[in-house]
């Protein structure tokens, strides 16, 4: 059943809410739990809990265990809650059974970061977390460096729903996806709604969104107008957004999770600084402009208001 829901989940937009944090810095559980729930309120498809926009590597296992409760409690079963896991081998089987007695319905594994991982072992990674994962698995791939053969494999194995597709190599992405069993895991645009268009044309099917903290609506969109095919709307949407998601590039991505922060907390809920060594906070000329940004979708009903 989790297989099958899960397959249909992904085929739209997995939102990855932020982490919210107290005025020490501890993770503050009842706040997050209002984030996740505004995220399922709005109607997105699958929730992607403790993921890199909700700082997953600057989270000990221990909190990450607090953001999956708060993820389930504020979402309340309005969508499947998609439970990030990850680190060593070991500690990521830990947490997938974790995440299972404590009520997700799946888990994605974050991408191995050993500086010394090879592309095949890495799909053994994935391959073997899968086997023990009492819950199906996304595989969140990122790096480069992976063949045709390597994706077929991971996308074959029996508990792997999906696979995150986290690089702009579209010719592997088109390969692989033509190579792979239809019926086996779901390739997935992971590189948000700005790629979203370019994934589909290869074949993908969803794509994954940090802009749903702030403004589902426009996520949901460019997920409707890919739906039926209307690539033009699509892009339409997409350029109305881009200056956000450019923004969260500045200093080679260091900004991301900034940008998405400050937006919610300008929208009412204060979720707290980003934690070293993501940018904390940005400075006013930046908060400035995205918050001019925020008033103008405010004003056509598209973002998250106070």
């Amino acid at each position: 059943m989790s297989i099958a829901i899960m397959r249909q989940a992904l085929t739209g937009v997995s939102g990855v809410p932020v982490t919210a944090y107290d005025g020490n810095g501890e993770v503050e559980p009842r706040v997050t739990a209002k984030v996740y729930d505004r995220v399922a309120v709005a109607g997105i498809h699958n929730i992607v809990a403790a993921g890199n926009t909700g700082e997953f590597y600057a989270l000990t296992p221990e909190e990450i265990r607090r953001v999956h409760e708060a993820a389930i409690s504020g979402v309340d079963s309005k969508a499947p809650v998609t439970a990030a896991i990850g680190r060593s081998l070991h500690e990521a089987i830990r947490m997938a059974k974790d995440a299972a007695a404590i009520g997700a319905t799946a888990v994605m594994s974050h991408q191995p970061v050993d500086p010394f991982a090879a592309p095949a072992s890495q799909i053994d990674y994935f391959r073997n977390l899968a086997e023990a994962s009492p819950l199906p698995l996304v595989a969140y791939v990122r790096a480069d460096g992976f063949s045709v053969d390597d994706m077929v494999r991971l996308a074959g194995h029996g508990n792997i729903v999906g696979i995150k597709f986290a690089t702009t190599d579209l010719m592997l992405l088109s390969r692989a996806i033509a190579a792979s069993d239809p019926n086996g895991a779901l390739f997935v645009c992971g590189l948000a709604e700005s790629w979203a268009p370019s994934f589909t044309a290869a074949g993908a099917r969803g794509f994954t969104s940090g802009l749903v903290n702030v403004a589902p609506r426009l996520s949901l969109a460019v997920h409707a107008a890919l739906a039926k095919g209307d690539f033009a709307g699509a892009r339409a949407i997409v350029n109305k957004l881009e200056p956000f998601e450019r923004m969260r590039t500045k200093f080679r991505n260091g900004a991301n999770v900034t940008v998405v922060k400050e937006a919610v907390t300008y929208s009412g809920l204060d979720v707290g600084p980003v934690r070293v060594p993501g940018l904390p906070r940005l400075d006013q000329k930046d908060r400035e402009e995205l918050f001019a940004l925020l008033r103008g979708w405010q004003e056509t009903g598209d973002a998250f208001t106070l």
